[in-house]
């Protein structure tokens, strides 16, 4: 007999199968009514979709018991055979000869096909580890628009001892190590790493958390370490880790993630070792989430805020978004004084919305009209900077969490910038 709710709830989990809790509940189901079978599978599912999930792990456990166990023994058993009063007579067996089955020899046969043998179609493994490409940037940070500052600092402390490794160890600088990028989302930090490359004139992979991150155990790690092998190859190289928060939190917070907790020490291993001519940079919009120890000196000892474009940034991005468009009347100045705070993201959306109602506009007569200040003007009206959010947070972690002066910079600019 059909059952409404399970057949409700399977279509529901075929129309959003990345549906975790739902897939999970789905299986709970199946294996109340004896689906051990179809239980396992919706479980083997959601554990891919969230590999380390305790409930789901706790469910594996249950299904796996119950496709184990013995079923039931029949309520009418079989009646029990006597063996005879007479015993059978005892005849001696021929000897084995040659072509006999008996004399055949099962061990050598399962030698000689065992390299022929198909595996179950079950069985999975993990691939070997396949590390993104790297690539040698053209950008410098003289392209870079604006960020006088964020300049002034790479150059002091990163750039400099790296460019001059004898000056820097006659002074007691250290040129390994590495550096970190935090601010708000979508304020050039990737761009930045980029121009860092250039500086140094090397190779430069960038590293994100699909790149590392597997459902196998162990495979992380080993993506890792792969990660780090080709980059020591290639030295000089710049290997850039983006959103390294997600790949270095805090193992406090993954109590319940032995296999987060084994990258991030396969992290902290690897950028403690021989990585002679390997600059390692990161970025995060979440610097207090990331491990302590990855801030320890010789790894991310050093820390350089990127904040939203100032002045001069904000005309040279506004600029290269407008150049290649039909535009009139633009006055540069007055658009740079009302996007305060934007990101360069941010502003690259405000010129797109502007552009789509000029395009409408184009659409509608037939003929292309240009983009005008006007279109900005209301464009300005729809975008609003998104970086206030992280302001929000930021402002906390400045003012009660800044033990070490590590926040120092963003401590600065936000008494600078009370609004915000």
């Amino acid at each position: 007999m059909t059952d409404p709710l399970l057949t409700s709830l399977l279509a529901a989990v075929e129309a959003a199968p990345a549906d975790v809790p739902l897939r999970l509940h789905v299986a709970e189901l199946l294996l109340a009514r004896d689906r051990a079978a179809e239980a396992l599978q919706h479980t083997t599912t959601a554990l891919a979709n969230a590999p380390g999930d305790p409930a789901a792990l706790a469910l594996l456990q249950r299904v796996t018991r119950a496709l184990s166990d013995p079923p039931n023994p029949p309520t009418n058993p079989l009646p029990t055979v006597h063996p005879p009063t007479q015993p059978f007579p005892v005849r001696a067996l021929p000897e084995p000869t040659e072509n006999d089955p008996a004399s055949f020899d099962w061990g050598q046969a399962e030698e000689q096909v065992k390299d022929f043998a198909p595996a179950p179609a079950f069985v999975e493994e993990a691939g070997d580890p396949v590390v993104a490409e790297a690539e040698r940037p053209a950008v410098r940070l003289a392209d870079v628009g604006g960020m006088e500052q964020v300049k002034e600092r790479l150059e002091l402390s990163f750039l400099g001892p790296m460019r001059n490794p004898e000056m820097a160890k006659a002074f007691g600088k250290s040129a390994s190590g590495g550096l970190l990028l935090y601010g708000p989302p979508g304020c050039g930090k990737t761009f930045l790493a980029r121009a860092v490359a250039g500086e140094l004139g090397a190779s430069f992979t960038e590293i994100g958390i699909a790149d590392v991150l597997d459902m196998w155990v162990g495979a992380s790690e080993r993506n890792l370490k792969a990660v780090f092998d080709d980059a020591r190859r290639r030295a000089p190289h710049v290997l850039f880790f983006d959103e390294v928060d997600a790949l270095g939190q805090k193992r406090s917070h993954l109590t319940h993630s032995s296999s987060l907790r084994n990258t991030v020490n396969t992290l902290l291993a690897e950028m403690s070792g021989d990585n002679d001519g390997v600059y390692v940079l990161g970025a995060t919009n979440h610097p207090w989430d990331i491990d302590s120890a990855l801030r320890r000196p010789g790894r991310f000892d050093r820390m350089v805020l990127v904040l939203p474009p100032d002045e001069g940034a904000r005309a040279a991005i506004l600029r290269r978004h407008l150049e290649k468009r039909p535009v009139e009347g633009i006055d540069l100045g007055k658009l740079v004084k009302a996007t305060e705070h934007f990101s360069g993201a941010d502003l690259a959306h405000l010129v797109e919305t502007a552009a789509e109602r000029a395009l409408a506009d184009s659409m509608r007569s037939g003929q292309v009209r240009p983009l005008t200040m006007k279109d900005l003007q209301a464009a300005l009206k729809e975008v609003q900077p998104s970086t206030g959010p992280w302001f929000a947070t930021a402002r906390n972690v400045a003012l009660f969490a800044n033990h070490d002066g590590s926040y120092d910079d963003l401590a600065a600019y936000l008494k600078k910038n009370r609004r915000l």
